[in-house]
């Protein structure tokens, strides 16, 4: 099974540019042309937060425009720049929209099977906040979801890391009331990786007993600054999104793609000398 990780493309309505600089867009629109040339399809795609900029319905309404033509199934959560009630407006055709809206804190949070695996969607937003949170009811909620299904594969996907990064400015806004998240993930081995998004950049480590890892964005990446005090600044590195590769015998192998027009691809063989004969070896 393939599935495509994209998150952070932050579009914003009338196409302007976030920040006044970044297209975001027109990177959108290329990092989705490339999910569709590949010469396997994936067969889902998530969304891990900050689908919009501002939480707009335009905003949403752009990120459907440019995605769905393609046809494959997408998992969407929320980021801190969302909003719950307008995202589950824009995708209400879309059955995990409207998990959770009953639920006190109308969290936005579901469980689907998608082939073999288990995707499960936890809702760390906290509105008018960059930082996240995860309360009692948000733990329960994942413990008891994950019980129900124990030998299926399963994939958490959150927007915030619940890991540091030793990105300062992203740390000091991490996931509020998180200490009952790490035994939670660690009663229930069959959490084969937590994917995240937010910080903008491709980042792992071993959390609970499982992988957790960072996306980067199809648009902006987060400065690699580790300096304690280094300032909130954002880099236009290569724009990139993940693919996931799951195989019952391997689990789940992770791949970085750049967006882009690279030369290539040649094969691995040295050219015919100049005389027409071929190298030794």
């Amino acid at each position: 099974m393939l599935l495509a990780q994209i998150s952070d493309p932050h579009l914003r309505t009338g196409r302007r540019a976030t920040y006044g600089v970044v297209d975001t867009a027109a990177m959108f629109e290329h990092c989705v042309a490339q999910v569709a040339g590949l010469p396997r399809r994936p067969d889902a795609i998530v969304l891990t937060g900050d689908l919009a900029h501002a939480g707009e319905a335009d905003e949403y309404g752009l990120l459907r425009e440019i995605l769905d033509p393609l046809g494959i199934p997408y998992y969407a959560i929320t980021g801190n720049h969302d909003d719950r009630d307008v995202m589950r407006s824009a995708f209400r055709d879309q059955a995990w929209a409207h998990a959770g809206h009953d639920a006190p804190g109308g969290h936005l949070q579901y469980a689907v099977d998608h082939g073999p695996l288990r995707i499960v969607g936890l809702d760390t937003l906290v509105p008018g906040r960059s930082g996240g949170a995860l309360c009692g009811d948000r733990i329960g909620w994942l413990d008891r979801t994950l019980a129900k299904a124990p030998d299926r594969p399963t994939v958490v996907l959150m927007h915030h890391p619940p890991f540091a990064t030793h990105i300062s400015r992203f740390d000091r806004g991490r996931i509020a009331e998180a200490s009952g998240l790490a035994p939670v993930i660690a009663r229930h081995p069959h959490v084969v990786r937590i994917l995240c998004g937010h910080l903008h950049r491709p980042i792992q480590a071993i959390y609970a007993g499982t992988l957790a890892s960072t996306c980067p964005s199809p648009a902006h990446q987060t400065a690699l600054d580790l300096d304690p005090d280094a300032a909130s600044a954002f880099v236009m590195e290569p724009p990139a999104w993940q693919l996931h590769v799951w195989h019952e015998t391997a689990g789940l192998v992770s791949h970085t793609v750049m967006v882009g027009a690279f030369a290539g691809p040649y094969p691995f063989r040295e050219p015919a000398s100049l005389d027409g004969s071929l190298p030794p070896g």
